[in-house]
Formats: C-alpha cells, sequence, structure tokens
C-alpha cells in the first residue's frame, strides 16, 4: 500500500464520521495538479547527471498550496501525493489559512556536493517556478533540506519575479526568516505531549522518552523534553541509537551529534538498534524520521504507551489497529507535529507584512495555536468516541469541505 492510499484510508473514516456525499469526497481526494520535470545538471566534477523533481500541489480552497520539499533517494510521485494530501488536512486541523503541496528531488544528497545541490536546486526552481509563488504555492524545507536550500529557491524564483521573500518559508533569518522556525515542529511536538499528560493529571517531569529520528525536529524535541525535565532515554539515527535507562544528557548528545554526524557512539550510553529503539519500555515512543516504521510486526512489540508522530506517516494502517486493540494511544502526524507549517504561517505573514516578530510572540502564539488545536481534536475524539487521529482528520478535512462548498468548487 502506498502513502496515498493510506492516507486516504484516514480520509475515508473521517468522511464518514463527517457524512460527507460521494461528490465532496471526489472533490476533496484528487490532487490539483502534479507536476513531474527532468533536471539533468553538469556537477562540479564535469559529469552529467540527471534527476527528477516532483511538485504535487492537492488543495487550495483555505488559502495558498503549502508543503515541504525533500531530497531522498526514495521520493516518488505516490509518496509525494500522500504527503501533499497529509498538508491538506494538517493545515485545517491547526486553522491556518494554506491548502496542501508537497514537493522533491529523487537523490542521493549526501553524494552531492554543494555546488551541486545549489545547480540542482536552481534548475528544479526554473522548471517549476510558473507553479509557486507568495499566492499560489510555498515551499518550504523538509527531509535533507534546509535554510540555505530556501535561499536558493528564494534567490532564483526572485531573479525571474522581482524580490520575493514570501515563495518559501524556512529561510535564513537575515533573508526574511522567521526567529523560532528551525525548531517549530519540535517545539510544536513538545506543545502537544505536554497537553496530552497535562490532561492525565501529570508533568513531563520524570517522564520516559524514546526518539526515533535526531535530526532538526527529533534534536529540538529531545531539547524542549528535557527543559521540562523529562528523561530521553534512547534516540536513534539511520546508523544506529544509543540509550541510557537514567536518561542521556541531551546537551551533551547534541553537541556531539552535531560533530560527528550521528548519534552512533556516543560514550555516556549504551548502543541500541532502530528496531531496538521503537520497542524500549517507555512512556512515550516520538518516530521523528521517515514514514512506515511503526507496523503490523513491529507494533505488537511497542511497550510505550503513547506515540507521538514527530514524522509523517510514521505508522502504519495495520500499526494503528494493534495499537487500538492493545489500548495505545496514537497522537497523530496532521497535529503532533504541525507546528512547522504553525510557525511557516507566521514567516509568510512577517514577509507580506515586511516586518518581523520576536521570538517571544512566534512561541506565545505557537502555544496559543497547538494548544487549541489539540483541545479541539480532544473534544471531537471523546464527543464521538473515536481514536485522536480519526477525530484529528475529521476536523482537517470538515474544515476543508465546509470551504470547498462556500466557494462553490
Amino acid at each position: 500500500m502506498d502513502a496515498f492510499e493510506t492516507t486516504n484510508i484516514y480520509f475515508h473514516r473521517a468522511a464518514d464520521l463527517l457524512g460527507l456525499n460521494e461528490r465532496v469526497r471526489t472533490l476533496l481526494l484528487n490532487p490539483s495538479r502534479e507536476v513531474k520535470v527532468s533536471i539533468p545538471i553538469e556537477r562540479e566534477d564535469g559529469t552529467l547527471a540527471h534527476f527528477v523533481g516532483y511538485r504535487i500541489q492537492h488543495n487550495n480552497a483555505r488559502g495558498p498550496f503549502k508543503g515541504g520539499l525533500r531530497y531522498h533517494h526514495q521520493v516518488n510521485a505516490e509518496e509525494v501525493k500522500g504527503l501533499a494530501s497529509l498538508m491538506t488536512w494538517k493545515t485545517g486541523v491547526v486553522d491556518v489559512p494554506f491548502g496542501g503541496a508537497k514537493g522533491g528531488i529523487a537523490c542521493h544528497p549526501q553524494d552531492l556536493s554543494e555546488h551541486d545541490l545549489e545547480i540542482l536546486t536552481r534548475r528544479f526552481v526554473q522548471q517549476i517556478h510558473e507553479f509557486i509563488g507568495p499566492t499560489v504555492d510555498i515551499p518550504a524545507p523538509d527531509v535533507n533540506t534546509n535554510a540555505q536550500i530556501m535561499a536558493w529557491i528564494m534567490d532564483e524564483y526572485s531573479r525571474m519575479k522581482g524580490y520575493a521573500p514570501a515563495v518559501v518559508t524556512g529561510k535564513p533569518l537575515a533573508l526574511g526568516g522567521s526567529a523560532g522556525r528551525e525548531d517549530a515542529t519540535g517545539r510544536g511536538c513538545a506543545i502537544v505531549i505536554e497537553n496530552f499528560f497535562k490532561s492525565q493529571g501529570k508533568t513531563l517531569k520524570g517522564l520516559r522518552f524514546a526518539l526515533q529520528g535526531f535530526g532538526n525536529v527529533g534534536s529540538h524535541l529531545a531539547h524542549f523534553l528535557d527543559e521540562k525535565g523529562a528523561l530521553v532515554i534512547g534516540v536513534s539515527d539511520s546508523h544506529g541509537g544509543v540509550m541510557r535507562g537514567e536518561g542521556l544528557d541531551i546537551p551533551r548528545l547534541i553537541e556531539y551529534q552535531r560533530r560527528e554526524k550521528t548519534v552512533v557512539g556516543f560514550p555516556q550510553g549504551n548502543s541500541i538498534s532502530n528496531e531496538e529503539l521503537l520497542v524500549m519500555d517507555c512512556d512515550c515512543l516520538a518516530p521523528a524520521a521517515l514514514g512506515e516504521v511503526l507496523t503490523r510486526e513491529n507494533a505488537r512489540h511497542v511497550k510505550a504507551r503513547v506515540i507521538l508522530e514527530a514524522a509523517n506517516a510514521p505508522t502504519t494502517p495495520e500499526a494503528d489497529e494493534v495499537f487500538e486493540k492493545k489500548g495505545r494511544v496514537v497522537i497523530p502526524d496532521i497535529l503532533a507535529n504541525a507546528g512547522g507549517v504553525v510557525v511557516s504561517y507566521f514567516e509568510w505573514v512577517q514577509n507580506l507584512q515586511s516586518f518581523k516578530w520576536t521570538l517571544e510572540q512566534v512561541v506565545e502564539e505557537l502555544t496559543r495555536v497547538m494548544t487549541k488545536a489539540y483541545e479541539s481534536v480532544v473534544n471531537i475524539a471523546t464527543t464521538k468516541k473515536v481514536p485522536l487521529r480519526t477525530a484529528a482528520f475529521a476536523l482537517g478535512v470538515g474544515r476543508v469541505a465546509k470551504a470547498m462548498t462556500l466557494r462553490g468548487l
């Protein structure tokens, strides 16, 4: 089952709950536009290389298309289509005036020099520039992309269209980026899980967390959890992991990872595999890397009673069924990791107004938006007696369906 089919399973459950008819479902399911481009480049060593890029725009009933751009060898049309639809529902859940899109280039970025990455990025913009723009479609960082890549996109687009910082979010501060954007997804996850345990009458202090993935999202989530007194007892990346039952020294681990580009070998802990990390005995497991890491096979062995989806689509529908039967709580991606798109919205607003917010303003507004979204999802889940994922999809899908109906689309 591909990513788009998986997303649509959850969509139909929400649509059933909302009582949507087939006409509305058809309008909501099908992407508005699918762009696939050929990107040949001359590499720094003089060789010719060829790549394929995608930008899939799912729905813009509530505002411009919005979604990340990833550089990864597994990027393909079905994966991007699924992630684009997830963005549509995610922006609906947190009620920011965007639609959903996603993009990517199929490549091994670690094998490309900075020169190659810049040329690849600029050629991609040349191919898709007519389909993006501050009021059309606004890309952002995702897997293996960062503020520098967003800067190249902004510059290349501005060369053709005139100065347009609002064409992308996640830019460097010096080019119109927002304070708090880099850590927004991790901070948003921390806000949501803090609200969850608060509803259980608990603080985060002393609770044990395992994080699968220690890139931008995972490392910032670990930092915020550590600040709140939680114990991060295990983390991993694509190379392997490290664990310590009494809690890892997160500031030192972050410093080590930045220096070594991996958490493997961190001296103040024991080695652990990704597979072992997913089944650690802990209060909360946070998959924060790629999708479909929790499956029917390993879900049966997951000991965490709460799964916080810091990554996009980390849980398969089969694993979801296992968790529901075992009484595990899954806080879904379209709620848990929406902090990134919320602060992207703040950055876009600042760019359009040519006015900068302080970090304190960003954090205050992010906390307000994420808390309101969490409470809205919980209210639906409690009232309708459905899992949090179905409730979140119902909230997002319902808002998009209403916008489409009102617009006459």
